[in-house]
């Protein structure tokens, strides 16, 4: 079994926020693929899908712990379904990318993002997938970091997110077929 997990905060409040991008990425991905809706898993602080993705049983995820305490919740499904680190795939914003870009790793420290933070410390490793989508600031930005990321996207912004966002099928079926290598080469 896979797990896809998507970072995000949750609420109404968030919802349309450049720090959400982990989830518009994986709510694509289950329209994508007509996996349903997501069900809420108080037990494991999350809203999460189960679904067939490249004929593997895959569960894509939506931490409900907010930002800073998503490994938790990552860590509880990981556990409760014996889910190895090689099958987690990550997807969140990173303000280091230019707006509109995509990136996969394969490994990497948290680079300053809160939820990464929380899931490398929780499942004891940074050596697992993550495909990151840039929300850099197109100029300076003047404020508190804070505030870029929990602000609200443009329209523009969005369809240059949703871009990326579209490629995310594709990145998948060439990681489930020839590899993370692979991946990075074709994609970033």
């Amino acid at each position: 079994m896979k797990l896809i997990v998507g970072l995000g905060n949750p609420g109404d409040k968030y919802a349309k926020t450049r720090h959400n991008a982990g989830f518009m990425a994986v709510d694509y991905l289950a329209k994508h693929f007509g996996l349903g809706m997501f069900k809420d898993a108080d037990r494991f602080k999350s809203k999460l899908l189960e679904g067939k993705i490249n004929a593997e049983t895959t569960l894509l995820m939506k931490p409900q712990t907010f930002m800073n305490l998503s490994g938790e919740a990552v860590q509880s499904v990981m556990h409760f379904y014996k889910i190895p680190v090689e099958d987690l795939i990550v997807i969140y914003d990173d303000v280091e990318i230019p707006f509109g870009k995509g990136r996969i790793r394969s490994t990497g420290s948290a680079g300053g993002h809160n939820g990464m933070k929380s899931i490398i410390q929780m499942i004891g490793t940074q050596e697992f997938v993550r495909i990151r989508i840039g929300i850099q600031p197109l100029e300076s930005f003047k404020g508190a970091l804070e505030d870029y990321v929990l602000g609200k996207i443009t329209k523009e912004q969005e369809e240059e997110m949703q871009s990326v966002i579209q490629q995310i099928p594709d990145i998948l079926d060439t990681l489930a077929f020839d590899g993370i290598e692979k991946a990075m080469n074709e994609f970033n």
